[in-house]
């Protein structure tokens, strides 16, 4: 079975990222959404509340959650991956700029864990302008988001769902 690990902060999960996940399950057999939980920082939401709005987005995509699972971890994303079996870290680029940073720790993964290999999928052209911090600042301004990101990370934004 091909598992690959899908890691992000997903703060807040976007259009663009459920774009990539999608393009990741045409590949791969199972994706396990790996939410980082980094306490050395300080995000919009809450891990647990960026799990529950991973599920429930992909619950309103109709995504199938016997091939998609959704985690959180802290440390090395290779560890992740062995963790859950995965031989492969899933990434998504929205432009060229992406993937100089993206290269590097892709190589640095590499090197940590040989076994384990970083694949790249473009999101479509209609996300490539979507970013977690672009939603987030134009949220705190009221701005509308609702083409950005799911209902249940538009919710979430708005403060109208506070999940536990």
């Amino acid at each position: 079975m091909k598992v690959a690990l899908y890691p992000g902060s997903f703060d807040p999960v976007t259009n663009g990222h459920l774009d990539v996940l999608v393009r990741a399950l045409a590949v791969f057999d199972r994706v396990v959404v790996g939410v980082l939980s980094n306490p050395r920082k300080t995000p919009l939401l809450a891990a647990e509340t960026r799990v529950a709005v991973l599920r429930e987005a992909l619950e309103a995509a109709e995504l199938d959650d016997a091939r998609v699972a959704v985690v959180t971890f802290d440390g090395l994303t290779v560890d992740a991956c062995r963790t859950h079996g995965a031989g492969w870290i899933v990434r998504g680029l929205r432009a060229i700029s992406d993937f100089e940073a993206e290269g590097q720790l892709a190589h640095n993964n590499r090197v940590l864990a040989p076994e384990i290999d970083t694949v790249f999928f473009m999101t479509a052209v209609e996300n490539g302008y979507v970013s977690s911090s672009l939603v987030k600042e134009i949220a705190a301004f009221g701005g509308d988001v609702s083409g950005m990101v799911p209902a249940a990370a538009r919710r979430a934004l708005a403060g109208e769902r506070r999940v536990p």
